[in-house]
């Protein structure tokens, strides 16, 4: 998975495993096991932690034959190259799924999260920066593009299944409009 925070990953990735089964290694539910918290700041040396954990565990599951999505912002672009290589190493197929949100829609999603308490905030000034300095994929990166607005999980599935994205490069749309 790849995204900007709040843009609709998560539930995303819920939904393609539980079409396709598999585990999900969340980096945020790795940080709330370390009693880290991405939206209240976390330093570097933190996060290269919490990843080298998502890698040990993606790596544990693909190793026993399960599939693995990493649920994760993805950015910037090194982070993805490195789950490319887990997959290369492990034999595995790698397809990334860039879920894309308008920054208006996220925002909305904050509000509505500090009003319900899902889960946990973040703060104004980390996420701007955040949006400010998401690294999408890059024309070169072949992955599935998913309008965070609206889709179709069924169109995802098939997408992630076919696995066209990991042959062609450029993006795969997959979105509330495809018919």
């Amino acid at each position: 998975m790849c995204g900007r925070s709040f843009s609709g990953k998560s539930t995303l990735a819920r939904a393609i495993t539980d079409e396709l089964g598999g585990d999900i290694v969340s980096l945020d539910a790795i940080n709330e096991e370390r009693g880290l918290r991405g939206g209240e700041g976390i330093p570097i040396n933190e996060w290269a932690r919490t990843n080298d954990e998502a890698d040990a565990r993606a790596a544990l599951a693909l190793a026993a034959g399960r599939p693995v999505v990493v649920d994760d912002t993805s950015s910037p672009r090194f982070l993805r190259d490195g789950w490319r290589r887990l997959a290369e190493r492990s034999s595995s197929r790698f397809v990334l799924v860039y879920v894309n949100a308008a920054e208006s829609l996220i925002l909305e999603r904050v509000e509505a999260n500090r009003q319900a308490g899902d889960r946990h905030d973040a703060r104004d000034e980390l996420l701007q920066a955040h949006l400010g300095s998401f690294e999408p994929p890059a024309s070169d990166e072949p992955h599935i593009l998913v309008d965070g607005g609206g889709y179709d999980v069924a169109k995802v599935v098939a997408a992630v299944s076919r696995d066209t994205s990991s042959r062609v490069p450029g993006p795969q749309v997959v979105s509330r409009d495809l018919k």
